[in-house]
């Protein structure tokens, strides 16, 4: 099990936040997916078969990459 926080530069408030979480739960292996849209972060707590390039390729494809 991992667990790493991201700094996502485009989160502006709680809905984005609610976006970031909604789709990176569905990835399979995503155990929680906490956010801050004060300070801009978000943490994800992950095992297989998720990896931190899976996580990092749907912040991408969402919008919301991690910086």
């Amino acid at each position: 099990m991992t667990k790493q926080t991201f700094t996502v530069p485009n989160i502006s408030c709680n809905h984005c936040v609610m976006t970031i979480k909604n789709q990176l739960s569905e990835l399979e292996g995503v155990i929680s997916v906490e956010g801050d849209a004060e300070n801009k972060s978000i943490s994800v707590e992950w095992g297989d078969p998720s990896t931190l390039e899976k996580i990092r390729d749907t912040l991408k494809q969402i919008n919301y990459p991690a910086s």
